[in-house]
């Protein structure tokens, strides 16, 4: 039967008592984590947040009804226990922070019974993902869990000082918005008060904070709350948090100055880790040409090399054909890999199709200098002499190349690259290489739209020198946006903001926005326009990401309090549901219900 607490105070947390308080008489609250009975003395592992601290029941110490009681112990019960700090009588335990003392308990009370939990609750449980997540708040009573989360929240207490210090003001932006139909889909909440009308969740506060430096509040940041209606991935989910921030009377260097230091700040402080500035800095451009991504991981080489101009007078019809549609074809050395099994080659070729390759060549050099190669009978010796130089292939090395439009090139050669770089270990979690990637296209074609569509959003500012390009030549536009990329993850990212109207009409003209449409969705911003707007810009870190990537845990779901699984449901509290009848005819809102294939037929 559970005890109440009434004449009880904590007075430490586990792993708070140290070798300074022996002798005292302490008073500790938590979890068992075991409880082994050795007949007449029995150990007791206490957890709580800070760690596990060894509790000794003896019956000379605690009198034999405690002593009883702490007999019936078992794993997850809740406990109070008032005892002596003492030093361990056995061997000292070199895992635990508390491995050197122990607790002599005098009294023990039992404040909470438990059932036997579904799965052991220890750090890197093997326990399937589903059962821990349909079990969330025992998952999070896990020590690394804890730990994950207790960073976090320092995380978020070192990037309020270090903006607040800068000069930012925190201001909470609503979660009650309009609809925008640029970027991923909207979560929408109807309203009972305005039948058949909607608010939509933000996908980010960017024409609020936009508005705020209308306002002239010069710099402000808040850790935001979005929400995105996509697919799901290791760091992706439908609501996350941004730390989020506009500055005005600014321009791209002074946005990433700021932010180099609260990185270096953050890194440096909580996880020890040195950060030299100022960070590496590539043009898109570049890191597409060199790694096939604008999110490179620098944490190894294997660089792309366009061997166009050497293969264009070979007689292979799959990079003739390419180069003559316009495309190139560009390689990839995985050096001293030349060994490598047809079985693991014929894998990684599979592995590229998933990209959009129709197939991948390869061309292995020898130890003895000769060529094993999947197209060496279309290419004269010397050809494959010449390309295994352009690739600074050695003996023992193995080439893959790709052919066909840039974009599929790109996207086929950077997803090999990282999927050797994970195979050959050469991704280190304990190395962390940052850079900046600036100068993106301001636009890309989307062939399912038949139109040009916003790279980042319809508010950035487009390179003065290029602006003039952007009717007849639109896609060669730059814009000034910039993200910043920790071991081939995009940690954040922003721009500078278009602050003239004209050219924010403009922009939202070329994106396919009629006048009327564009005054109906951002009316409000654009008649802000009106009444003297600074130059400004901004930039949002994913909070998750960076907290993912301190911790070096696979999954932002590792660093996320309650996340939801990949179709955005909640497995503990079986969120989506349906609601009452009466709540959807408040909202004058009728559900069909999706007709099954028997029904069709």
């Amino acid at each position: 039967m559970a005890e109440s607490m009434r004449g009880l105070h904590r007075s430490h947390r586990c792993t708070e008592v140290t070798r300074e308080n022996l002798g005292q008489t302490v008073t500790v609250m938590g979890w068992v984590q075991k409880s082994r009975n050795k007949g007449g003395i029995i150990f007791t592992d206490l957890r709580d947040r800070s760690g596990i601290l060894q509790i000794i029941f003896e019956e000379c110490d605690c009198g034999a009804e405690v002593f009883e009681k702490a007999g019936g112990l078992h794993s997850e019960f809740v406990i109070a226990v008032q005892g002596e700090v003492t030093l361990r009588q056995g061997a000292v335990n070199e895992n635990l922070k508390t491995g050197d003392i122990e607790i002599r308990a005098k009294s023990l009370r039992i404040l909470s019974e438990s059932e036997t939990p579904p799965f052991p609750i220890e750090a890197g449980s093997r326990t399937k993902e589903e059962l821990r997540l349909k079990y969330r708040y025992l998952d999070l009573r896990r020590p690394d869990l804890q730990r994950n989360l207790a960073l976090r929240s320092r995380v978020a207490m070192a990037t309020r000082e270090f903006l607040t210090k800068e000069g930012f003001l925190e201001i909470e932006t609503p979660t009650m918005i309009k609809s925008t139909p640029e970027g991923a889909r909207d979560y929408l909440v109807p309203s009972r008060v305005h039948p058949g009308s909607f608010y939509a969740l933000p996908q980010s506060p960017q024409l609020f904070k936009q508005l705020l430096m209308c306002s002239g509040y010069d710099r402000y940041f808040q850790l935001a709350r979005c929400y995105r209606d996509e697919d799901l991935r290791a760091d992706r989910q439908p609501e996350f948090t941004q730390i989020d921030m506009e500055l005005s009377f600014v321009d791209v260097d002074d946005v990433l100055e700021v932010n180099e230091r609260l990185v270096k700040k953050l890194f440096e402080e909580i996880c020890g880790i040195e950060v030299s500035l100022p960070l590496l800095r590539l043009t898109w451009q570049e890191a597409m040409d060199r790694f096939g991504s604008d999110k490179p991981d620098m944490r190894f080489g294997m660089e792309l090399k366009d061997v166009s101009d050497v293969v264009k007078d070979c007689g292979f019809a799959v990079f003739q054909n390419a180069l003559a549609a316009g495309g190139s074809v560009r390689g990839i050395n995985a050096a001293g890999q030349a060994g490598m099994p047809r079985k693991k080659i014929d894998a990684l070729v599979e592995f590229a199709k998933g990209f959009g390759a129709k197939g991948l060549a390869y061309l292995a050099i020898q130890e003895d200098g000769s060529f094993k190669s999947s197209f060496a009978k279309f290419m004269k010796p010397e050809e494959l002499q010449e390309l295994a130089a352009a690739m600074e292939g050695k003996p023992g090395d193995l080439l893959f190349f790709a052919a066909d439009r840039n974009p599929v090139v790109w996207d086929v050669l950077g997803n090999l690259r990282l999927e050797l770089g994970r195979q050959l270990g050469l991704m280190k979690k304990e190395d962390f290489r940052f850079l900046w990637v600036t100068d993106f296209p301001l636009l890309e074609y989307s062939e399912e739209e038949g139109r040009f569509m916003a790279k980042h959003h319809p508010f950035t500012m487009p390179m003065e020198e290029d602006w003039p390009r952007i009717d007849n030549d639109p896609g060669a536009v730059r814009a000034k946006a910039y993200d910043i990329v920790l071991n081939g993850t995009e940690l954040g990212g922003g721009s500078v903001r278009i602050h003239q109207a004209d050219i924010q009409e403009k922009m939202l003209q070329v994106l396919g926005f009629t006048q009327e449409s564009a005054h109906e969705q951002f009316g409000f911003l654009l008649d802000a326009f009106r009444y003297g707007v600074p130059p400004h810009a901004g930039l949002a870190f994913g909070l998750d990401r960076v907290v993912m990537l301190m911790t070096g845990a696979d999954s932002i779901r590792d660093v996320i309090a309650f996340p939801k699984v990949k179709d955005a449901s909640c497995l503990m509290c079986e969120a989506p549901a349906g609601v009452d009848a009466k709540q959807l005819e408040e909202l004058g809102i009728t559900v069909s219900q999706p007709e099954t294939a028997a029904q069709e037929e």
